[in-house]
C-alpha cells in the first residue's frame, strides 16, 4: 500500500468531444519498479469491479509485460456519436487508419442519426475501409435486427455489443441468420464486465470478443481469457492515457493471432496526455516502444486536491479487496 500511494499521480484531462458521457477523463497513475500503471475505472464502477483495474495497474508497475510477437499494432479510428457533418473532422486525426469504429444507439438519438453517421464514414474512408459499429448494449434484439439490416448496406465488419445480455446476443445471432443479415456479433461488456466471460462461448453469443486489459485484471489474465474463448480477439482501450494504451499494446503484441485492427487509438479523443511521445496511430498502426512520462505534463493535468483524495481513497479500498486486508 505504501508503495502504491507513494508513487500515485492523479490527472484530469478534458475530452475533445464527449464520449460515453465522459467530458473529463480522470486517471490514477501508479509508478513501480517496472514502470507506470494506470488505474482509471469509471466513477460509477464499484470497488469490486474496480479492483480488477488496480490489479492490472499493479501488473504494469511491478511485473511488466510478456514477450511480444509483433512490433506494431494496427488500430481503428473511433467516431463518437457526433453529427454526420463532424465525421470528417474526427477522422482527420487518425493517420492512415483503414478501419473505423462508429458509436451508435446513443441515448436521445434515432436510427437515422446512426445511418447518417455510418454513411458519412463510408463516404470519407471509401469502399475498401472496414467499418464496425458499437452500440454499448443499447438495442433490444428487435431493434438491433432492424438497425443492422439497414446499416449492413454500408458493409459492416461487425457490430460490437449490440444488446446488453449474453442471452440477447445469442438470440440476435439467430435472428440475423434467419433474416439473411450478414453481420458478425462482437462481445465487449459481456466479456469485460462478466463474472464468467466463457458464457459468451457456451451460449454461442458472439463471433468476436473484445478484450481490455484493465477491466480483465491485466495483460496475462486477458491473454488467458482470449485463449480459453478461442474466438478472434480485438484489443481495445478503456479511454486510457498513454500509460493504459501501453498495456493494451502489450496485450495485442502478445496475442498469437491478431486478425482485426485494435481499438487502441482513443487518445485522439482526449485534449492531452502524460507523454510527449503519445501512443497515437501513424500510418494506421502504433509501434511497440517504451513509454516515456513527462513531469511537466503530469503537472499540467494534475487533478484538483479533492479529486486526488477521492482517487487515493479508491486505491485504498480496491487494494484492501485485492489483498483481503
Amino acid at each position: 500500500m505504501a508503495e502504491l500511494l507513494g508513487g500515485l499521480r492523479i490527472v484530469s484531462i478534458p475530452m475533445r468531444v464527449r464520449f460515453r458521457g465522459v467530458r473529463v477523463r480522470e486517471a490514477a497513475l501508479i509508478h513501480g519498479p517496472e514502470g507506470w500503471g494506470e488505474f482509471s475505472p469509471f466513477p460509477e464502477y464499484d470497488d469490486v469491479e474496480s479492483s480488477r483495474w488496480l490489479a492490472a495497474a499493479i501488473e504494469a508497475g511491478w511485473v511488466g509485460w510478456p514477450d511480444p510477437l509483433r512490433a506494431s499494432i494496427p488500430v481503428n479510428a473511433t467516431v463518437p456519436a457526433v453529427p454526420a457533418a463532424e465525421v470528417v473532422r474526427i477522422l482527420q486525426r487518425y493517420d492512415g487508419c483503414t478501419t473505423a469504429k462508429v458509436k451508435v444507439a446513443e441515448h436521445g438519438q434515432r436510427l437515422k442519426d446512426d445511418v447518417d453517421r455510418v454513411a458519412a464514414v463510408r463516404d470519407v474512408m471509401g469502399p475498401q475501409a472496414r467499418i464496425r459499429v458499437d452500440a454499448n448494449g443499447g438495442w433490444t434484439v428487435a431493434e438491433a435486427t432492424d438497425a443492422l439490416r439497414t446499416l449492413a448496406a454500408y458493409g459492416l465488419e461487425y457490430a460490437e455489443q449490440p444488446c446488453a445480455t449474453v442471452e440477447e446476443l445469442a438470440s440476435l445471432r439467430v435472428a440475423l441468420a434467419r433474416n439473411g443479415i450478414d453481420v458478425l456479433v462482437a462481445a465487449d461488456e459481456s466479456i469485460r464486465r462478466a463474472d464468467d466471460p466463457m458464457r459468451v462461448v457456451q451460449e454461442e453469443a458472439a463471433d468476436v470478443i473484445v478484450i481490455k486489459v484493465a477491466p480483465l485484471g491485466g495483460v496475462r489474465t486477458a491473454l488467458d481469457i482470449a485463449q480459453e474463448c478461442g474466438l478472434p480477439a480485438v484489443v481495445s482501450s478503456a479511454l486510457d492515457t498513454s500509460v493504459g494504451i501501453r498495456a493494451g499494446i502489450a496485450l495485442a503484441a502478445a496475442l498469437p493471432d491478431l486478425s482485426f485492427a485494435c481499438g487502441l487509438g482513443t487518445l485522439e479523443l482526449m485534449a492531452g496526455d502524460v507523454s510527449g511521445d503519445s501512443f497515437v496511430p501513424l500510418g494506421g498502426s502504433i509501434a511497440l516502444r517504451e513509454l516515456t512520462i513527462e513531469e511537466e505534463l503530469l503537472q499540467r493535468w494534475r487533478a484538483p486536491a479533492d479529486r486526488e483524495q477521492w482517487w487515493r481513497d479508491r486505491v485504498i479500498g480496491c487494494y484492501q479487496l485485492l489483498t483481503g486486508s
